[in-house]
């Protein structure tokens, strides 16, 4: 996928305007506070996902408009397309190519990107929960359709979870078997594709990091289940463990009022040098496995759809010594990429197709 212009209204701090994106290198440039990563933004949320800062749909949008809408116009699948994105309070509407979708997940797959983020260091530094939001988002963007199957398992979780609270007032622990036959079926289609993505994932990482590395050192990722299946399980088999762990555990969940095992409590174990990153990594051992990780993302993302995702680096670049940003731009060189940095001397030594300077939202083309 190649973005060719980018245009926005009344979103965030921008003030109304466009850009046409060079086809290579994209600088993004300008102070902290000016504007920098809400651009970006922009392009990220053409994903058909929410905001890579997580932020609200409300939080989109500039104050005293009750909208924000963003335009961008690409070449992808072997033509010129257009898309639009009009963010509510509440809501977003798409539209591809002047039609109408019913919801803006329909954008899955259409502009594929990856996004580097200071704020991914949290995949590393925090709980599980980071982790298996990394593994669901890239899940979601390599096949649309597993969207409807974790939405579908978080539906009934929560329905599961709600009915524990008063499931000793209604009629004891037999209310609980058809929800977790149904929570099993659902939680086993979530877990076989997280297996089967960390598979892919653990290879083409391992490759990477130790590129980064120089060599001489290790990454490895595993899932960690919370109820006992296995990589090579089969979706019948991890179906009927999670059952048996649920009819095991009901009386726990009853007095926690909690489900207290399944997807929604799985992790993924990064290991280097057969030690967990988390607890013994340093900055930079756990940085460049978040790197090594999304340049694997890329990878796979680009063979699952045959369409070069556009590579989004906010603010990455200053955190890396010299070599490790030369790695990382090698491995992007093919694709489409913006980066953000404060000033131009971070990056003065890269082939930049075009120069952008954001200041206090105003966003204007410089020469090179």
């Amino acid at each position: 996928m190649i973005l060719k212009e980018l245009s926005f209204k009344s979103f965030r701090n921008l003030k109304d305007g466009s850009l046409s994106a060079s086809p290579g290198i994209n600088v993004i440039y300008g102070k902290n506070g000016q504007g920098k990563t809400n651009l970006l933004e922009c392009i990220w949320l053409f994903n058909g996902l929410r905001s890579f800062r997580f932020a609200k749909d409300r939080e989109l949008i500039k104050e005293g408009f009750d909208r924000a809408v963003i335009e961008a116009e690409f070449f992808s699948q072997d033509r010129e397309q257009k898309a639009q994105l009009n963010i509510f309070p509440s809501k977003r509407e798409a539209e591809i190519n002047g039609v109408k979708k019913k919801s803006a997940s329909s954008l899955l797959g259409v502009c594929p990107s990856v996004v580097f983020s200071p704020d991914n260091l949290s995949m590393v530094k925090n709980g599980p929960g980071e982790r298996r939001k990394f593994a669901d988002s890239a899940i979601c963007r390599c096949k649309p359709r597993y969207a409807n199957v974790y939405m579908r398992f978080n539906k009934i979780l929560s329905q599961r979870n709600a009915l524990l609270k008063d499931v000793s007032l209604l009629g004891g622990e037999s209310m609980l078997e058809p929800w977790d036959i149904s929570l099993a079926s659902w939680g086993a289609a979530v877990v076989f594709e997280r297996l089967s993505y960390i598979k892919r994932l653990r290879d083409i990482s391992k490759k990477i990091y130790f590129g980064i590395s120089g060599g001489e050192e290790e990454l490895n990722i595993n899932y960690k289940s919370s109820f006992g299946c296995l990589e090579n399980d089969s979706m019948k088999e991890i179906e009927n463990k999670l059952l048996l762990k649920l009819e095991q555990t009901r009386k726990e969940d009853i007095s926690s009022r909690f489900t207290g095992f399944g997807p929604h409590r799985d992790d993924i174990d990064i290991i280097i040098n057969q030690r967990s990153a988390r607890v013994f990594g340093s900055q930079g051992q756990q940085r460049s496995a978040v790197v090594a990780l999304k340049l694997a993302e890329a990878d796979i993302l680009q063979d699952e759809n045959d369409e070069k995702p556009v590579i989004i680096l906010d603010d990455v670049l200053s955190e890396l010594d010299v070599e490790r940003q030369k790695f990382l731009l090698n491995k992007t060189s093919d694709r489409q990429v913006f980066i953000s940095c404060c000033d131009t001397s971070a990056v003065e030594y890269l082939n930049c197709g075009r120069i952008f300077r954001v200041n206090n939202g105003e966003i204007k083309a410089e020469e090179k």
